[in-house]
């Protein structure tokens, strides 16, 4: 039976770097996850490892929302995980340097599938300081343009290839009474997913990394102003209605708006997917569909260009006292049943052996598209939030939500910008 807890903060039972037996006598690992719905292949994975293993493993969850803050909150205590989700990046880097992880090298050198099994450029995003650090254990996320296939349809529309056709779009369908383009904007990090494309198909990807290395002159450009007039534009025209702070993605708002009809778009993560599989079955099916992110005409970024998240990581605690189970967890991550799992709730694992299986997912289209997509994308920028270190994600989080809903002008968040943490 698979052991399956929400994180509470101040309780003792829910996390914990197990009971001090050895692996060979038993114990526990407490595995740590952001809570959602992909937890379904977590929870199979728990039970296949439970079947053969004497250290069980417990499976914590911390939903969506609140996954970053009670993470920082409890991985320095007694109720600390044995091995924890993350995003890679940015978001370990803390960590790493507060001597909190423990380097894989050892685990690797044992079992050199858990890095020759992956994707490099993928393995290579939770590498820090030439060591790593993370074990790919979700699937590749690239940031999509989704749509409600009916809505478009009944409006004489097709999904846009470039920014002229998508302003386009939003004045014929707010003449039908519906919103343009559904957004969580109330958990902030679905309205950066705008400012990341658009600064990308207009600057091209070089701008956010000469800002991320320390270049704080870089938001200030003419291109970093030219995205962000681009943003006002879209706003301004009511794309996203007027109370887009008020819903949320993370409790199924924004994606019930675009199911049920209600809005026509919605940006987000390839997890979008198993989103609405999960909430609106045969809306998944057959009546939600998707587009890479429109062209800028005169922008220097490539058409091709994705962002999103390149995976999920789990990274082990060095105070774990089951090191040697949490590396037989870890195998599980590129076994062909985790493969399966992954594609059958629309998720696109990053494994070599990946492509052997893209028949079984549950959208087998979807999955070999989302499959070239990222394979052939000159870029794939790692997420703003993620790419950053903790510690500026509130900061970044309030300046996109600011300017977004005209708080801040474009010298207020340039300013914001600036004064973020790189490391």
């Amino acid at each position: 039976m698979t052991v399956v807890t929400a994180l509470v903060l101040g309780t003792s039972a829910a996390c914990g770097s197990g009971d001090g037996s050895s692996d060979a006598g038993g114990g526990t690992i407490h595995v740590l996850v952001y809570g959602d719905a992909g937890n379904k292949v977590e929870k199979q994975i728990v039970d296949t490892f439970n079947k053969t293993s004497k250290v069980k493993a417990v499976l914590d969850t911390i939903p969506g929302a609140d996954y970053q803050q009670k993470l920082q909150t409890v991985i320095n205590t007694s109720r600390a995980p044995d091995v924890f989700f993350n995003w890679g990046g940015g978001s370990i880097q803390p960590f790493v340097k507060a001597g909190l992880l423990l380097p894989l090298d050892e685990f690797i050198a044992k079992d050199p599938g858990l890095k020759d099994n992956f994707l490099p450029s993928v393995f290579n995003s939770a590498v820090v300081d030439g060591k790593p650090y993370g074990v790919p254990m979700r699937g590749t996320q690239p940031v999509l343009l989704f749509h409600n296939k009916k809505v478009l349809a009944d409006a004489g529309l097709t999904p846009p290839k470039t920014w002229d056709e998508l302003l386009t779009a939003v004045q014929a369908l707010k003449a039908k009474g519906i919103t343009p383009i559904s957004l969580g904007g109330g958990d902030q990090w679905p309205t950066l997913m705008w400012f990341e494309y658009l600064y990308d198909r207009i600057a091209g990807p070089g701008l956010f990394q000469k800002a991320l290395g320390g270049d704080r002159e870089a938001w200030g450009s003419e291109d970093s102003r030219k995205a962000l007039a681009a943003i006002r534009q879209l706003v301004d025209a009511g794309a996203f209605g007027s109370n887009f702070d008020s819903v949320k993605f993370t409790d199924g708002g924004s994606p019930a708006l675009v199911a049920k009809g209600r809005a026509a778009f919605e940006l987000m993560g390839s997890w979008y997917y198993s989103t609405q599989q999960d909430a609106n079955p045969d809306f998944a099916k057959s009546g939600l569909g998707y587009t890479g992110f429109p062209s800028l005409s005169g922008g220097k970024g490539d058409a091709a260009d994705v962002v999103g998240n390149t995976n999920n990581f789990y990274s082990v605690l060095k105070k774990s006292k089951h090191p040697e189970a949490a590396a037989a967890f870890l195998k599980l991550m590129y076994s062909d049943e985790f493969v399966k799992a992954q594609l059958s709730i629309g998720n696109l694992p990053t494994t070599t052996n990946t492509p052997d299986h893209l028949d079984l997912s549950a959208s087998p289209a979807y999955s070999k598209d989302q499959y070239q997509m990222v394979k052939a994308a000159p870029s794939f920028q790692l997420s703003w939030d993620q790419a950053y270190p903790p510690s500026a994600m509130t900061p970044m989080h309030t300046a996109v939500q600011q300017f977004f809903n005209g708080a801040l002008d474009a010298d207020g968040f340039i300013k914001a910008m600036r004064a973020l943490p790189t490391s």
